[in-house]
C-alpha cells in the first residue's frame, strides 16, 4: 500500500542538497513546480467551462444574430437566435426565444419569453408578452400584458391592456385598458377600450365596446362593460 507523503517533506526533500552535482536538478524541479502552482487559477467559476455571453453594459447575449445592431444599450438580455435583434439604444429589455425582440429599436424595459413574442415591437415600452406569438404585431403600444399563445396577436398601438389566456383579446388593434382572462376572451375586439372579461370565451364576438374619450369629446362619463361567468 502507497503511503502518504508529507508535502513539506517531500518539498525539503528536494531543497535538500546532498552534492554539487543534484543542485542543478532539484533546481529545476523546484521551478516546474512554482510554474505548475502558478498556472492554477485563483477564482475558478463554479460551472465548467466558463459561462461566456457577458458584453459590456452589462448586456447578454446567448445565440446566431442576438443583439446584433447593439450600440449604446445597456443591461439588455437576448437569448436565441436573432432575439433583439435590431436593437440598438433601448435599455434593460429582455427577450428568450427565436426572433423575441427581433425588431425591437428604441423600446426599453420590454420582456419577451416564447417564440416570436413582441416580435414586431419598435418603440413600445413597459409591455410583457408570454407566449408563443403574444403580443406579435405590437409596434407602439406600451405597458401591455399578454400572458398566452397569440394573446394580444394584433394589437399595435393599443395600450394598458391585459390578456390572460391562449388567444385573448386576439384582435385587438387599437383598443386600450381592456383585461381579459381566459382562453378567447375578448377574442373579436378590436378597437374597444375598457371592457373586462373573465372566463373562457367571455365578450368573444364583441367587436366594438366603449372607446376611450378624447380632449375633443364632450365629457360625458363612459360606461364600463363588464362579464363575469362563474362556473
Amino acid at each position: 500500500m502507497n503511503q502518504p507523503i508529507e508535502f513539506k517533506a517531500a518539498i525539503s526533500a528536494i531543497t535538500k542538497p546532498t552534492s554539487q552535482s543534484s543542485v542543478v536538478p532539484r533546481c529545476r524541479i523546484i521551478a516546474l513546480l512554482l510554474v505548475c502552482f502558478g498556472l492554477l487559477p485563483m477564482n475558478a467559476f463554479g460551472v465548467v467551462p466558463a459561462p461566456d455571453g457577458g458584453y459590456p453594459g452589462g448586456n447578454t447575449a446567448e445565440g446566431d444574430g442576438a443583439l446584433f445592431h447593439l450600440t449604446t444599450g445597456v443591461d439588455n438580455t437576448a437569448i436565441g437566435d436573432f432575439a433583439l435583434f435590431n436593437n440598438t439604444t433601448a435599455n434593460d429589455n429582455t427577450a428568450i426565444g427565436f426572433e423575441a425582440l427581433v425588431d425591437n429599436l428604441t423600446g426599453s424595459n420590454n420582456t419577451a419569453i416564447g417564440f416570436a413574442a413582441l416580435i414586431s415591437n419598435e418603440t413600445g415600452s413597459n409591455n410583457t408578452a408570454s407566449g408563443m406569438n403574444a403580443l406579435f404585431s405590437n409596434d407602439i403600444g406600451h405597458e401591455n400584458t399578454a400572458t398566452g399563445a397569440v394573446a394580444l396577436f394584433s394589437n399595435t398601438t393599443g395600450s394598458e391592456n391585459t390578456a390572460n389566456g391562449a388567444s385573448t383579446l386576439f384582435s385587438n388593434t387599437t383598443g386600450s385598458a381592456n383585461t381579459a382572462n381566459g382562453a378567447s376572451a375578448l377574442q373579436s375586439n378590436t378597437i374597444g377600450s375598457v371592457n373586462t372579461a373573465s372566463a373562457a370565451s367571455a365578450l368573444q364576438n364583441t367587436l366594438l365596446m366603449v372607446p376611450l374619450r378624447s380632449k375633443t369629446t364632450p365629457p360625458a362619463p363612459p360606461t364600463r362593460q363588464t362579464v363575469l361567468i362563474r362556473s
